[in-house]
């Protein structure tokens, strides 16, 4: 999943950064409501983590806006602010939910699972897809009930394809929700990510197809 944080304590910022990342998740960082209006203009994220006490326009003015403007996007308020009102002023403008600091990152961890299995519809934290189990909780990889030793990179593309299957990914798609702005990258790189992906995956019921002059898709082959 490719997270944006909005939030303007830099040691707090870079603990969460450190910690999603670690774990395989290209996660995002800005420090102002503003900075962040400037990248959703052109760039998509799977889930905001959002400060409510932000220099310039609030974290409250910057959800409102992103509703007005039909952005779904899920979003997880994380804030001080532990009172009642501002739990309901933050659901009440469309906030999917709410974490109150200091908090322990593993349970910041799960609760953006639970928007994204939300977001898409599953009731469970698996996926799925004939002889293939994934777990994002714990980042393995299962087919026919036997673990699958995947590389980082790979665990993340597999999760890009798996959120996507049946719709056809560009290079740049691809990009986009694989990579950080500061992580240099080339077309070439996805690639060879995605050929060793293929080995991994041999004798699975997920194929992964070459559309030719399109990009890629993937698919439950049954």
């Amino acid at each position: 999943m490719r997270i944006l944080l909005i939030e303007d304590n830099v040691e707090l910022a870079d603990a969460v950064a450190e910690y999603f990342r670690h774990h395989g998740h290209p996660l995002d960082w800005v420090s102002s409501a503003e900075q962040a209006e400037k990248v959703l203009a052109y760039q998509s994220f799977e889930l905001l983590i959002l400060d409510i006490n932000l220099p310039g326009k609030d974290g409250y003015q910057l959800l409102k806006a992103l509703r007005r403007q039909g952005n779904q996007v899920p979003v997880l308020v994380l804030t001080a602010r532990a009172e009642i009102d501002d739990r309901v002023s933050a659901l009440d403008l469309g906030a999917d939910d709410y974490l109150v600091k200091p908090f322990d990152f593993r349970e910041l961890a799960a609760r953006t699972r639970a928007l994204l299995r939300r977001d898409r519809g599953n009731a469970s934290n698996e996926v799925r897809c004939g002889n293939l189990l994934f777990d994002p909780a714990s980042r393995q990889v299962f087919i026919n009930d036997e673990p699958i030793d995947l590389r980082h990179r790979e665990v993340q593309l597999l999760e890009v394809f798996l959120g996507a299957l049946d719709h056809v990914l560009t290079k740049e798609d691809i990009a986009d929700r694989l990579y950080t702005f500061d992580e240099a990258h080339t077309p070439n790189a996805i690639e060879q990510t995605l050929t060793r992906l293929r080995k991994r995956l041999d004798g699975s019921s997920l194929v992964i197809k070459t559309i030719r002059g399109m990009g890629y898709l993937a698919h439950v082959d049954d």
